[in-house]
């Protein structure tokens, strides 16, 4: 079986992790490690500050609470993401306002937020799906005009440029997860980059169950999303490496582009929009109207060949737990419902080689041909 993924390890993660446990970083408190990796990863990303946390799911939960919502309050993210996304809004009682998808890049379509931002909205947060950057300019400047917080979900976009500049120093900061399958990884951990000092600092207050002076006194309800240093090792590790790994994601992406190709009349395959530079965290395909296969066949049929493979995620406004608080207040996502139905994603591990990429581009022309 050829895996969805398997993280790019080696020697390095493991002797930076042993001399981490030998130092005693076994806690986030104290030790050298996590903020050196925190100044290495921000200074990739291009932000003067990093915070990192127990995972990309609890930065985004720290973003959203520190804009200490109101009952109401209004939040718009992309539609087509990880449940991570929704959560941050749902569990900081804000409402969510998820935004459908771009045809061609599956990112929020940025020409539709303006008509859902209201007197009770107060911040966007874009998703830079499968690797691909949102058209962040646009986005910016419409959050100026109306004086809102952007919060970036870069989950799945390490290394990512739009117009040159990287995802994760657009917004007033942005949420990284270091999962395994990530881009690079700490095994779970996630971190916060932002260019604001103030910010930054009351995040690292938050994550730390906002511990103040004197020690037990608590101004504020904080959290434990304290990363542990021999995570911050690992992660350390891997931000050496990280430029190798995107180079060897965007390789993949593009055998897969060549031997694809001839099946262009069946599935949609990702792009790389102008002045965009896509990391390919995972490459995605759609199915054709032309193609009679549905994506359940067609994922279960490469599974008894040997080939792994995962669904694009469930829009957000079909998710039960949120439609049942929120009702007909969703807008309608027909775009992002279409890739639901009919997009998937194939093995996608940076060191995947010529020989099974072939393999996989086979093994979906002989499924489709018996189709």
């Amino acid at each position: 079986m050829i895996p969805v993924f398997e993280p790019d390890l080696g020697e390095e993660e493991i002797e930076e992790v042993v001399k981490a446990l030998r130092a005693g970083e076994i806690s986030g408190s104290f030790g050298r490690y996590i903020p050196d990796f925190e100044n290495a990863f921000s200074e990739f990303v291009g932000c003067k500050y990093g915070v990192a946390v127990t995972s990309g799911t609890t930065a985004l939960h720290l973003a959203v609470a520190v804009l200490e919502l109101n009952p109401g309050d209004e939040v718009i993210i992309s539609t087509s993401t990880n449940i991570a996304t929704a959560l941050a809004v749902y569990h900081n009682g804000g409402i969510i306002i998820p935004i459908d998808s771009e045809m061609d890049s599956w990112n929020m379509d940025v020409s539709l937020v303006e008509s859902h931002i209201n007197e009770k909205t107060k911040a966007i947060i874009p998703v830079h799906l499968f690797g691909h950057p949102v058209k962040m300019d646009s986005l910016t400047d419409l959050a100026k005009k109306y004086s809102l917080t952007v919060i970036e979900d870069c989950a799945e976009s390490h290394g990512a440029t739009y117009k040159g500049q990287k995802t994760g120093s657009f917004g007033h900061s942005a949420c990284f997860s270091f999962y395994a399958n990530k881009i690079i990884t700490t095994g779970e951990g996630g971190m916060l980059t932002t260019n604001d000092q103030s910010l930054a600092e009351k995040y690292k207050y938050l994550r730390n169950l906002a511990f103040g002076k004197p020690r037990f006194f608590h101004k504020k309800a904080g959290f434990n999303f304290r990363m542990t240093g021999y995570q911050a090792a690992m992660g350390l590790a891997q931000t050496r490496k990280i430029e190798t790994i995107i180079k060897e994601k965007r390789r993949v992406a593009h055998i897969y582009n060549k031997q694809l190709e001839s099946l262009s009349d069946y599935i949609q395959l990702p792009i790389e929009q102008k002045d965009s530079y896509n990391v390919y965290w995972m490459y995605g395909i759609v199915l054709k109207d032309k193609t009679k296969i549905s994506k359940n066949q067609m994922m279960e049929s490469l599974n008894n060949l040997g080939v792994e493979s995962r669904s694009f995620f469930c829009p957000i406004g079909q998710q039960p737990f949120i439609k049942e608080k929120q009702g007909n207040r969703l807008p309608e996502t027909p775009i992002a419902d279409r890739l639901w139905e009919r997009g998937l994603y194939l093995p996608s591990s940076p060191k995947l080689s010529e020989v099974q990429i072939k393999f996989i581009a086979n093994t979906i022309e002989k499924i489709l041909k018996e189709k």
